[in-house]
């Protein structure tokens, strides 16, 4: 979870292809209106992102009926649509990836072919409650290069809260 540039996708397929879990990108679960929306430049509200959740959501039970461990991208910006996302799925642990300002800005002007502008960085900065002591999962520098920052996510792990038989890392 985090902001756009933090690194989510990119890690969650190296996350993936380092433990053998299934992985979805949450940018695909998103209805068009909102593709069209952040791609014009508009944040989107809490009631645009609320069905994407719930979808997001769903994929998650669904993993959790199977019996899979899997990781899925989302922003996750507010500890409500993380809520939402943990309503009824006790597998669902979150990895917020932090990086500094200057370095997600540099990210989102380097990509290519995607909708999110970087112009709406500081809507989410200004958006992002940080995870919280008391919700599963943990926080990890998203600095340096994809196999630094996935040893720290794996290092971050080994250290939570035990997972149940299957877990779905957001």
């Amino acid at each position: 979870m985090g902001v756009s540039g933090a690194g989510k996708s990119v890690i969650a397929q190296a996350l993936a292809a380092s433990t053998g879990w299934t992985m979805a990108e949450g940018d695909d679960f998103h209805p068009a209106a909102n593709v069209e929306k952040m791609r014009s430049g508009q944040p989107l509200s809490a009631e645009d992102r609320r069905p994407w959740l719930r979808c997001i959501a769903d994929w998650i039970g669904e993993q959790e009926r199977a019996g899979l461990s899997s990781v899925v991208t989302c922003s996750a910006l507010k500890r409500s649509y993380r809520d939402l996302l943990r309503d009824g799925h006790a597998s669902v642990r979150f990895c917020q990836l932090d990086a500094p300002n200057a370095i997600l800005k540099a990210r989102l002007e380097g990509r290519r072919d995607h909708y999110m502008p970087p112009s709406l960085l500081h809507s989410q900065l200004r958006t992002l409650q940080p995870l919280e002591a008391d919700e599963p999962g943990g926080r990890v520098n998203a600095e340096g290069d994809v196999p630094h920052v996935l040893s720290r996510v794996l290092q971050m792990l080994s250290r939570s809260s035990s997972c149940p038989s299957s877990c779905c890392w957001t």
